[in-house]
């Protein structure tokens, strides 16, 4: 049984599964997906809707879907994700699957989604590279560069077993994914979906899925390379051990190597071979105290935005950090060279090495750098409660 516009309201509890189909000016191919998903919910006897939401189609996408049966609910605000949060929040079932409305998958073939939900996942992910991809149906880019490269990213990133991050059809548990409070309006809602889940601990399962060449005339609305870096950028927003952490840790590494081997003689030579050695240390030093600032200060933010979960470890990281420890911290960073500084020029000036002098600024630079950076963590603990 089928639930349409004119039917009015159903409770969730009436209702398993809502076949959801975000959609922009999809004439062509709209009335194929919605006679597809409604002869699936016939045949399996699952109690569900269709529903497509519509993101401002004016092709008359929305006449065609009524007319089929579905349900259809208008979206004034622009963007997939955006039509996605909408028609997931306006769905009446327990369960979502979510696919694209250009009939590039078969919305008459859903048992393994349902099966994966009904044994307590809350994100069933379809994975085309598990599945069949006929012949013209994904670029060749995408399907042997991008999203191959970027589904890796986002294993090792995440720490997942997830093959196809970028798959058009998946299953969410409604309730799950309205808890996870995601933001994002454009395409890359799928991926910020995946990371919250699997940072938050839900159970996350994957599928075979068959993809098909779409039935449109036209191009598709996703742009490859601006699409490809959105995707890019999201995995390091929410991942700031990749983005400031590792490379920070590397860096404070190589610096202090580096400047142990100037301070032993063992590089450079004397006077300008030295000077140089110095300041590249001294720069791997300033790179290391910058991103990992940055790593502390994302990471609150991110926290208290909800896109990051606070964990036992972090909560007890955060009990111990605030802005007079910092402060008193900082400050003795600048304190010791300054004091360093006039030691050594009153001692001998004309035998002071050109680094020495160096080496201290750059210890006063990560002291006043310290300074700043402990007013913005204050300023983000701000009327939190202690630990988070």
């Amino acid at each position: 049984m089928t639930s349409t516009e004119s039917e009015g309201p159903r409770s969730a509890e009436d209702v398993e599964l809502t076949i959801l189909m975000p959609c922009l000016n999809e004439s062509e191919t709209i009335e194929r997906c919605v006679v597809k998903a409604l002869s699936y919910l016939e045949s399996s006897g699952i109690h569900g809707e269709v529903v497509v939401a519509d993101n401002g189609s004016t092709d008359g996408s929305q006449d065609l879907a009524r007319s089929r049966g579905a349900r259809v609910i208008d979206v004034p605000v622009r963007g997939y994700g955006a039509a996605v949060k909408a028609g997931i929040e306006s769905a009446h079932g327990e369960f979502v699957v979510l696919g694209d409305s250009d009939d590039s998958y078969d919305f008459s073939d859903l048992d393994r989604f349902v099966a994966g939900l009904r044994e307590g996942n809350d994100l069933v992910m379809g994975n085309r590279f598990r599945g069949t991809i006929d012949k013209g149906a994904m670029p060749f880019l995408h399907q042997y560069l991008g999203n191959p490269a970027l589904s890796l990213i986002g294993r090792v990133f995440f720490r997942t077993t997830i093959g196809d991050f970028y798959c058009g059809i998946r299953a969410y548990r409604r309730s799950s994914f309205l808890a996870l409070g995601a933001q994002a309006n454009g395409m890359e809602l799928g991926n910020e979906a995946i990371f919250r889940m699997v940072l938050q601990g839900y159970k996350v399962a994957e599928v075979p899925a068959d993809l098909h060449p779409d039935g449109r005339s036209r191009p598709p609305h996703m742009r490859t390379w601006r699409d490809g870096w959105r995707g890019l950028r999201l995995f390091l927003l929410y991942c700031p051990r990749w983005l400031y952490v590792y490379p920070g840790i590397g860096a404070a590494l190589a610096g202090t190597v580096l400047a142990l081997l100037v301070a032993a003689g063992v590089v450079g030579e004397a006077g300008r071979g030295v000077a140089i050695a110095a300041v590249t240390a001294c720069m791997l030093l300033l790179a290391a105290v910058a991103a990992l600032s940055s790593a502390a200060v994302a990471t609150l933010y991110a926290q208290q935005r909800g896109m990051l979960p606070v964990t036992a470890e972090g909560r007890r990281w955060q009990s111990r950090i605030n802005l007079e420890r910092l402060l008193v911290a900082s400050g003795a960073a600048v304190v010791v060279p300054v004091v360093g500084s006039i030691v050594l020029l009153l001692r001998n000036l004309t035998s002071l090495e050109q680094w020495d002098l160096v080496f201290l600024g750059v210890v006063g630079a990560m002291g006043a750098a310290g300074i700043a950076l402990s007013f913005l963590v204050g300023l983000l603990q701000f009327g939190q409660p202690p630990g988070g």
